[in-house]
Formats: C-alpha cells, sequence, structure tokens
C-alpha cells in the first residue's frame, strides 16, 4: 500500500481523508500546516502527498512550489485537496505544480479513484 502525507488544517477534513485511506489499507502521515508538511515530505518521501491549498501561514500553492523546487521531492505527486470548484480553478492549480486536483466536499468513488490513479494499481490491489 501507498505511504501518503495529508496536509490540511481543518481537523474533520483530515479525520474523513485519513478514514477514507486506511480503509484502503494506506499509510498515513498527517500536519495541519505546510511548513510541518514540507518537513515529513522531505524526511519520510511519501509516495503521494494530499496538499489542502487553503492554510494559515502558507498556502498550498507555496508548499507545492517548495516541494517540486527540492530534488529530494521533486517526484512525489502532490495533490490539490481543495473547495476552489470554481470554473478554471482546476486549470490554475494544475498550472501551479500540482499533480492532481480533488474538490470538497469529497467524492468517495471519485477520491478513491484518482488516489489509485496516482498511486498506481500495484499499490492498491493487495497483490505482492
Amino acid at each position: 500500500m501507498a505511504r501518503i502525507l495529508i496536509v490540511d488544517d481543518t481537523p474533520g477534513n483530515m479525520v474523513l481523508t485519513s478514514i477514507m485511506l486506511e480503509s484502503e489499507g494506506h499509510t498515513l502521515f498527517c500536519a495541519e500546516r505546510a511548513l510541518v508538511g514540507i518537513d515529513i515530505a522531505r524526511r519520510e518521501l511519501p509516495d503521494l502527498v494530499l496538499m489542502d491549498v487553503q492554510m494559515p501561514e502558507m498556502d498550498g500553492i507555496a508548499a507545492v512550489a517548495i516541494l517540486k523546487d527540492d530534488p529530494r521531492t521533486r517526484a512525489i505527486p502532490v495533490v490539490a485537496l481543495t473547495a476552489y470548484v470554481m470554473k478554471g480553478d482546476r486549470e490554475r492549480m494544475l498550472a501551479a505544480g500540482f499533480d492532481g486536483y480533488i474538490e470538497k466536499p469529497i467524492d468517495y468513488v471519485n477520491f478513491v479513484a484518482e488516489i489509485r490513479r496516482l498511486v498506481g494499481p500495484q499499490q492498491t490491489s493487495g497483490q505482492e
């Protein structure tokens, strides 16, 4: 299974996301702030980062730029996990460096499908 870092400052969102990912068998790391998330990403080198876009201190757009600029974390897929759902927001997030885009509120089926797309079938099939 995949090692996934969730960076989200809203406790309810963190719990919901964690429950969905744990039910799929993934190992999780969690951070409530972008700078802490960057530190965890550099130390743990997860398979995937789910990054809230709107956070205090540093937003997810600034954080993804730091991760993509760092040779140690550049190849880690980072997904925008966001309530920005207006026309053009998806394109804006992808142009900012995110590798995927998941809207809040989260739709379980679409969420799981996007995670599987990003971490690959070898990590979610249960076969080793």
